[in-house]
């Protein structure tokens, strides 16, 4: 698809957003793996103060922290592309002071990121006792000038958080695949084709396109459209926790968590910022029964950008799966 006919290519991030940004990538890898900044800085090598500085922005990103983060929290090298579009940024830059002719407009990560607006981000995980289900459904508005044709979405699982080598080897013996995945996505009722971005053993980004084979249907400047997408993951591969990390400019989020009553199941949460470590979330999570089910259910109404979201939760009719807190979160 050529950039003209839509908006899969922006204007290139600044210096600062491109540092900010991989901040803010190295801060969600090492939430999803369970890891305080001290310990993180230790297994890679570095001064223990180290990762808080480069999270806050006081340190710039360098080469060689960036493929030691990727490497040790196993962030299938979503970490080294930030920094390779940080390097890009300086470039650019460098290139302007000099007076040389104007940057080519390059490929935006996440998606038209400064195009789209996400009206109401609805996320919601069912589990039955063997397997999760997740199902996201999202009210994108193009606030652009050119049709939106794809969307980026990411799909991360972590078995042992807190414990990346066990994760990693888990994940080298069980890898996540496609087929178990079964991830389905719909625009107005339309099936969307999926292109596999990056695709590792415990880290899938897709793009969700705007077409299938019958037509297109793009997202114009001025208009929102619900786009909905699912997947499937057994817990054998999902730990017992659920992030969401705001990467795109929101105006409401809301997470439904829905567990079999039978259970017992117990919900709580924490927030963190790019300012801030983790703290309990504001509110807490509203809990209803349904049926067989219990449903915990959680929502902020605009939520900062890089804010990352996680809820964790425990079966207390499962005791021997609480023996070793660890192994899940």
């Amino acid at each position: 698809m050529d950039a003209q006919d839509a908006i899969t290519v922006e204007q290139a991030a600044t210096v600062e957003q491109a540092a900010s940004n991989f901040a803010a990538e190295v801060a969600y890898w090492r939430e999803v793996r369970g890891l305080a900044k001290k310990t993180l800085a230790q297994q890679m090598g570095f001064h223990p103060s180290y990762v808080s500085h480069v999270e806050s922005g006081r340190h710039k990103p360098t080469e060689d922290f960036a493929r030691r983060a990727d490497e040790t929290l196993n962030a299938g090298k979503a970490i080294w592309h930030k920094w390779c579009e940080y390097e890009a940024a300086r470039a650019r830059q460098n290139t302007a002071a000099s007076a040389a002719p104007a940057p080519r407009r390059t490929e935006q990560p996440y998606a038209t990121g400064s195009a789209i607006v996400v009206e109401h981000d609805a996320a919601r995980l069912d589990y039955d006792g063997e397997f999760y289900r997740l199902t996201m459904r999202r009210l994108l508005r193009n606030t652009g000038d050119a049709p939106i044709t794809r969307y980026l979405i990411r799909i991360s699982v972590d078995r042992y958080p807190g414990d990346p080598e066990r994760s990693n080897a888990h994940y080298r013996a069980h890898p996540l695949t496609w087929d178990e995945l079964a991830l389905t996505a719909t625009c107005r009722g339309e099936a969307m084709r999926w292109d596999a971005k990056h695709d590792r053993d415990a880290f899938k980004e897709v793009w969700l396109l705007f077409d299938n084979h019958q037509g297109r249907f793009p997202l114009y400047p001025g208009d929102s459209v619900w786009i909905e997408y699912a997947y499937t993951v057994s817990d054998t591969k999902w730990g017992r926790w659920f992030q969401r990390a705001v990467r795109l400019p929101t105006e409401h989020l809301e997470v439904t968590l829905a567990f079999p009553a039978a259970l017992d199941p117990v919900v709580w949460g924490t927030e963190t910022s790019m300012t801030a470590e983790a703290s309990p979330l504001p509110s807490a999570p509203g809990r209803r029964e349904e049926g067989a089910m219990r449903l915990f259910t959680w929502s902020t109404a605009r939520p900062a950008q890089h804010a990352r979201y996680r809820l964790e939760w425990r079966f207390r009719a499962r005791p021997e799966q609480n023996v070793n807190q660890g192994e899940f979160k």
